[in-house]
């Protein structure tokens, strides 16, 4: 089994014309699955070139993965997946909980394409204490896990550490891993750790003060002021610090000062007072979102189409003490269960810091298996839940709309829409076979309400980006006694592409294609329209069912990758084309609706509509009035009121019953539903 870099990505199409196993005379996937044992493991589904391209595990591996052979799992990514799925592996265990630890550490190894994972590769900023050492010290660090050191969270902000560090060093004297007196003790120690026991008084001798310990934020263990004993206490501490007890430390330390000031050591309750004002000065800035001294974590996130973000707000004690973003490599292309699962268990598998609950937004699956991993990790119990209500839900909607902002500053810094739009470009243009990247799309969609009000919209994307200035909407003029997409979209295309159209330069040229929202029999028609009129453009048609993209020139549809910058973009150009033909649709019926309304109400006419409409300045505002309110405008007799607030009230009910109906009559070809 080949290890594949962080960067690869499967190549899709060749993957698909790769020879399955019964091609090959072998038995098929789902034979072999037939085959693999019904215990708890892990499973590891491999492409054409033997690349792991998804881990997952299972309390029962046989049933979990024929849930994959049988398309039984209806996430949308799986029927790709499995077109590309030539081998498998699997890794059997003892239990539930021994699969989802190796689950993880698969997912490190390999960093399967379809799983969820960072988007970048990097390693997160973390405050680490060198506990190992005779004299444990504290740095900033990216590098991995070391044996011996122990890590505190990721950061995402690097600066926020340093501060962290910096402020944590003032109230807590303690060594710094970058000091150079610091690192000469340590090598001392190593050299003679039988030496540890008297170290102090070693360095009383023959050590050097270091700058740190001249300031007051040293401990002096390089001129054997403190011994091991004491200097433990300081350590321990700061870790109880990092992890959110900080109502600890400030006992402790009230205690110490209380205690130094009756033995009338006042020079040193003095700094034990400066040390409990910077603590009183952290908490100044950190706010108190909760009355009791609750630990837990609220993790929001927000999703794009193919990539989304993640905001975790940290609350120790009942303080929000940091919150960390970050951006990951999957969006709507993967549920949402599979996306917040996914992360949860990336996250703390590289922290060390595990509160006594963990919030989401969604119910997993899993979460008692998770919860009992967490549990073990942190050495009390941990809960995963999902908040129905209360401070916690408003909180994990503040961390989603943190994560919303986090992904809009990432997709600006790196340029990641103006990528993924000229990707989208050259893959449209290599699987429809164009002659160049379409630079220019043009898209039409028919709404229409059993033939009533049928219109047509066309939108216009230019350099991949909605064009609106461009965007163009048609009545269409032929009769109709009920829906008829060919008839409309026929008409709709020859005004649109009429030699006295073309000609007209506020249309713009020609597109370099043309996208129709439906599948053969919709492309079909449009060929035949566009042959009458002797023009040779580019044309797709994109069924909403399966997505799949139908061309002239193959029998089989086109099946863009799940996720791809190209599925992407031409989804939101016929999603936009359904958007504008379905509101310029009500448009005209609610206009339709309104005008006629007051005209078959006894005792109305032009005047005293013009009076009721001038009164009360909208048609919204006039159906919100009551019968006094009606009755009260000049010129309204109370009787013509009663009879104008009826119809009104009829209108109305009239309107929600039809609104009912409008699921399954609005759209492209009279069954399209909303969206």
């Amino acid at each position: 089994m080949t290890i594949k870099d962080p960067g690869y990505e499967p190549d899709i199409q060749a993957d698909l014309k790769a020879p399955t196993p019964e091609a090959e005379g072998l038995p098929s996937i789902a034979e072999q699955v037939d085959q693999v044992p019904t215990e708890p493991g892990c499973y590891l589904w491999k492409d054409a070139q033997d690349q792991v391209i998804y881990v997952g595990k299972a309390k029962n591996l046989r049933a979990r993965m024929r849930q994959y052979t049988t398309l039984a799992d209806d996430r949308a990514k799986i029927p790709l997946m499995m077109q590309v799925v030539r081998s498998f592996d699997y890794i059997v265990v003892g239990n539930e909980h021994e699969a989802l630890v190796l689950e993880r550490n698969l997912i490190e190894q390999y960093h399967p394409y379809f799983n969820v994972d960072f988007k970048d590769d990097k390693s997160y900023p973390y405050i680490a204490i060198t506990e190992s050492d005779v004299f444990p010290a504290i740095k900033y660090t990216r590098e991995r896990h070391r044996k011996g050191t122990r890590y505190f969270g990721p950061y995402t902000d690097a600066h926020a550490a340093r501060d962290t560090i910096d402020t944590l060093r003032k109230v807590i004297p303690i060594c710094s891993a970058g000091c150079a007196q610091w690192k000469r003790v340590r090598r001392m120690l190593e050299k003679n750790p039988d030496d540890a026991a008297v170290a102090n008084l070693l360095l009383a001798e023959s050590g050097r003060p270091c700058f740190d310990y001249h300031v007051g934020r040293g401990p002096g263990v390089c001129v054997g002021a403190i011994g091991t004993v004491e200097y433990a206490r300081h350590v321990s501490q700061v870790e109880r610090f990092l992890s959110g007890k900080r109502s600890e430390v400030v006992d402790e330390l009230t205690s110490q000062m209380q205690e130094a000031a009756s033995e009338l050591e006042f020079e040193r309750a003095g700094r034990i007072k400066h040390r409990l004002d910077a603590i009183g000065a952290l908490d100044a800035k950190q706010e108190v979102v909760f009355s009791s001294a609750v630990s837990l974590d609220l993790i929001g996130f927000y999703r794009e189409e193919t990539i989304s973000a993640a905001c975790v707000f940290v609350v120790r004690e009942g303080r929000t003490i940091r919150s960390s973003e970050f951006v990951l490599n999957k969006g709507n292309d993967v549920d949402e269960v599979e996306l917040q699962g996914g992360f949860l268990k990336r996250y703390y598998d590289e922290t060390a810091d595990i509160p006594s609950e963990v919030d989401l937004m969604v119910d997993l699956p899993d979460a008692e298996v998770v919860g009992e991993w967490l549990s073990e990790k942190r050495g009390r119990r941990c809960r995963v839940r999902r908040p129905q209500r209360g401070e916690k839900l408003h909180l994990l909607e503040m961390a989603a709309a943190n994560a919303h902002h986090a992904l809009n500053r990432y997709m600006v810094r790196t340029g990641y829409a103006d990528d993924r739009t000229n990707q989208a470009l050259l893959q449209l243009e290599s699987a429809l076979a164009l002659d160049a990247p379409p630079m220019r799309i043009e898209c039409f969609d028919i709404s229409t309400l059993h033939g009533r009000f049928t219109v047509a919209s066309m939108v216009v994307f230019t350099n991949g980006r909605p064009d609106k200035s461009q965007y163009r909407r048609f009545k269409i003029q032929a009769p109709l006694e009920e829906a008829n997409d060919f008839v409309s979209m026929g008409e709709v295309l020859g005004r649109r592409y009429g030699p006295k159209t073309m000609a007209d330069e506020r249309f713009g040229k020609a597109p370099d294609l043309l996208v129709l929202d439906g599948g053969k029999p919709q492309l079909s028609a449009a060929l035949e329209q566009l042959d009458r009129l002797g023009l040779d453009i580019p044309c797709c048609g994109l069924a909403k069912s399966d997505e799949e993209v139908f061309v002239p020139w193959d029998e089989t549809p086109i099946v863009l990758p799940s996720g791809s910058a190209s599925l992407y973009l031409i989804k939101q150009v016929r999603d936009e084309s359904h958007r504008f033909a379905i509101t310029f649709h009500r448009e005209l019926r609610d206009k339709a609706m309104t005008v006629s309304v007051l005209d078959d109400v006894p005792g109305v006419g032009p005047t005293r509509k013009r009076a009721l409409l001038r009164h009360f300045g909208s048609m919204k505002r006039l159906r919100a009035a009551s019968v006094d309110q009606i009755a009260s405008v000049r010129g309204i007799p109370e009787q013509v009121a009663e009879a104008v607030f009826c119809a009104l009230r009829a209108w109305d009910a009239e309107r929600e019953a039809l609104g009912g109906r409008l699921a399954g009559a609005e759209g492209g070809d009279g069954g399209t539903n909303e969206d």
